[in-house]
């Protein structure tokens, strides 16, 4: 967890004017000194330390996504908050030897992004295309980056005097090894009435939402409505990132691995001469409210987390009453406050936030039932009965979804 109480050292501006003939005025631009934590459940995922001074913007973070990375950042910002210049030395204790440490600099210039990559491996040298649009820079839970976005957007939207809500169109580069082969990504930030603010983008699965005073600065930001239920606060004290990143590396080198936030998993299971198989990813509670918080009511969840849960059956079966021939399917299910419904549809292969209704093979209601167990990890299990009947559950906190089998 973030301790709220850790202390970094205060970095202090001390501006001198000498008169020789004539008395000069000193005006230095005002300085910021602030951070962001990161919080998914009650599991910190990220922290950040940022000096901001003019138009530059100097930032120390570290996260894990699931790695642990640590990153130095320095931006140069044009008027209009859009980046002129970016340097990012990053550390990956988790990479081959070599690879470990990396340095990334962007230059935005004469409607092209200059983009250089650069560790013992080699070097990643590209240009892209702006066209004239505005241009930030995307790491996933980077939120000083983010707040770059919503300032943005801002300026340009007061400048063209655009009304509340309406969408203002951005170009962003990606920092990470894993978006090296991808060009620029469409952002897009929509400034609503309060200091509200909406923000979707290529790599984000949902729309994010945020909170900003009217200097632009970001106060929090919530990811409920995306993949990630992410939760960032503004801290007024900067966090002590290097304390904090020696936790985070130390935690990662003692599990031996590193694993996804909500690792994929496959249940097999047998009834009779009917084979099942079950392809999902499992979230941890990490504390959170499940059934009407996590999962709002009356909404369809992908039944676990990134790609929609996949259902395969050898035979027709009746699953929750429904005919099911033998074929693959996705699995959505839509918790209410009085049950829940399983929902079976056509459609396979997509992303868990891609439900197409029209697609459904057909709705039905499960068996809902508590548990004082708790159960951390998102389980789907296959159980059998006899050489006919079985079920299948879905077990999460305290919650235990069922759905009959019978084997036609």
């Amino acid at each position: 967890m973030y301790d709220t109480n850790a202390q970094s050292p205060i970095i202090k501006l001390t501006v001198i004017c000498f008169a020789v003939t004539t008395l000069f005025s000193c005006n230095a631009p005002t300085v910021q000194q602030y951070g962001f934590v990161t919080m998914l459940g009650n599991d910190t995922i990220s922290v950040e330390s940022l000096y901001r001074q003019g138009s530059t913007l100097t930032s120390d973070e570290a996260d894990r996504f699931p790695e642990v990375r640590i990153r130095h950042t320095v931006v140069d910002l044009n008027d209009d908050g859009s980046i002129r210049h970016l340097e990012m030395k990053i550390h990956t204790p988790s990479e081959p030897s070599g690879q470990r440490d990396r340095t990334v600099v962007a230059d935005v210039a004469h409607n092209e992004v200059h983009l250089v990559k650069t560790d013992s491996s080699g070097k990643v040298d590209r240009n892209f295309a702006t066209n004239g649009s505005m241009v930030v820079a995307h790491v996933p839970q980077m939120y000083g980056l983010y707040e770059l976005y919503f300032a943005a957007a801002i300026k340009h939207a007061s400048a063209s005097k655009l009304p509340a809500g309406t969408p203002v169109e951005m170009r962003q580069f990606y920092i990470d090894r894993e978006f090296d082969r991808f060009p620029l990504g469409h952002a897009t930030v929509t400034p609503l009435d309060g200091g509200k603010m909406e923000i979707t983008h290529d790599w984000l699965s949902g729309t994010g939402e945020a909170m900003v005073d009217s200097a632009g600065n970001m106060l929090s930001y919530s990811g409920t409505r995306t993949t990630y239920d992410e939760q960032v606060k503004r801290l007024a004290t900067p966090p002590d990132v290097k304390a904090i990143a020696e936790r985070f590396e130390a935690k990662e080198k003692e599990s031996g691995n590193v694993t996804d936030l909500s690792a994929p998993d496959t249940t097999r299971g047998q009834i009779g001469n009917a084979v099942f198989v079950v392809g999902y990813s499992r979230p941890l509670a990490r504390g959170r409210m499940l059934l009407g918080g996590l999962l709002p009511y009356d909404r369809v969840w992908r039944t676990g987390a990134n790609a929609a849960t996949q259902f395969s059956t050898s035979t027709p079966i009746k699953l929750a009453g429904l005919q099911v021939p033998a074929g693959t399917y996705t699995l959505f299910t839509a918790p209410h406050s009085t049950g829940v419904d399983l929902i079976v549809n056509k459609k396979t292969g997509e992303w868990g936030t891609e439900y197409d209704q029209s697609q459904n093979l057909g709705v039905a209601r499960m068996v809902s039932e508590t548990d004082t167990a708790s159960v951390e990890k998102f389980t789907i299990s296959v159980i059998p009965k006899d050489s006919r009947h079985g079920t299948l559950q879905f077990a999460w906190g305290s919650f235990r979804w069922m759905a009959t089998i019978e084997v036609q």
